[in-house]
């Protein structure tokens, strides 16, 4: 942080590059991911499997649909809002309002960002669901 002004810290975190936005929509793991990564906290992506902990939603648990690094927010399956006409709108929600409780590992990247475990654990489920086949 530069500065101590919170204008000034407003203007930097609207104003900021898309690439310094997506690291600040992140959110903490579930203590059971916390001690098998090592990690307290990850950047969210589609496809996460989130619960909310805070707001009226609390409990909820539902897929990552989509993440939006403009409004700093993410949409998860299943929570909807109801407009003043009747249709139902999808809602989004801060990322820091919810925890990871599991992570996807279809991306080599961010296999590799998390670390060998995450490697391990993605080849032993691809061996499983070849087994099923």
């Amino acid at each position: 942080m530069v500065s101590k002004k919170a204008g000034k810290q407003r203007k930097d975190l609207y104003n900021a590059p898309t690439h310094v936005r997506r690291k600040r929509i992140a959110s903490p793991l579930h203590p059971e991911l916390r001690a098998k990564y090592n990690m307290k906290t990850t950047v969210v992506r589609s496809g996460d499997l989130v619960k909310v902990m805070r707001g009226g939603d609390a409990g909820h648990v539902g897929k990552v649909l989509a993440v939006s690094t403009r409004k700093g927010k993410i949409s998860v399956d299943k929570l909807t809002a109801k407009k003043a006409d009747g249709k139902e709108v999808e809602r989004w929600i801060d990322a820091s309002n919810v925890m990871i409780v599991k992570l996807d590992l279809s991306d080599k990247w961010r296999r590799r960002s998390i670390g060998k475990v995450a490697e391990a654990e993605y080849e032993q489920e691809e061996e499983e669901k070849e087994e099923e086949e």
